[in-house]
């Protein structure tokens, strides 16, 4: 097995981190609901797991420009009072967290989310002081992809690509990864599929936290 020797690794949330889809489909929800529209299930609103919300409103469930920023202003109504903590850290994260910072290892978030949301999830489920660094969107900042989210954390970081590996759960992470030169590993736990990290070419693909962290050992 290929040993991984980047020093610095570059985690996705949502999917990755922490399994936040309770929180994501009940706020989709109530936003639908809100807005007179048929609310769907929680099954028909797995392909929020992972993308920026205007993404997912806009190109998926097909609204204009003024909808999307309504819905946005919806779900986000209930997810930062309640639905950011309807959520759960996944089983071994945190050793595999511990154990990698121990090794040396320069950990980073990089997620769609805004950054404060990041931040206060991270705090919530006692991770935060794992990382060197939480990135995400703010406003006017225009991160507004997972490119442009780990861009700014390399530039953060004063990283070199050839020392960085991104790890994420979805298609976007591998692909955000890939467009600045990184290689970029899938973790099966999340939400993605062996399929969907066969199709974006994910460098590699690991079925727990434990065997990430073997990847580097």
């Amino acid at each position: 097995m290929k040993k991984w020797e980047q020093n610095i690794i570059i985690f996705d949330l949502d999917g990755t981190l922490t399994d936040s889809a309770e929180g994501i489909f009940r706020c989709a929800q109530y936003m639908q609901e809100k807005m007179g529209m048929p609310v769907w299930t929680q099954a028909q609103l797995n392909f929020m797991i992972g993308p920026p919300l205007a993404h997912s409103f806009g190109n998926v469930m097909g609204m204009d420009a003024a909808q999307t920023e309504q819905a946005i202003s919806i779900f986000r109504e209930r997810y930062f009072t309640l639905g950011l903590f309807e959520n759960r850290v996944y089983d071994g994260i945190k050793e595999t967290l511990e154990q990698l910072k121990n090794m040396g290892k320069r950990l980073a978030v990089a997620t769609s989310k805004h950054h404060s949301t990041a931040i206060r999830i991270l705090e919530h489920f006692q991770l935060a002081a794992y990382f060197e660094l939480i990135c995400g969107d703010e406003p006017g900042a225009g991160r507004d992809n997972k490119t442009k989210v780990i861009a700014y954390a390399l530039e953060q970081m004063h990283a070199h690509a050839d020392d960085v590996v991104m790890v994420g759960d979805r298609k976007y992470d591998i692909e955000g990864a890939h467009a600045l030169g990184l290689p970029a590993i899938g973790v099966l736990y999340g939400y993605g599929s062996a399929e969907e990290f066969a199709q974006c070419h994910a460098d590699a693909t690991v079925e727990t936290p434990q065997a990430l962290l073997k990847l580097f050992q």
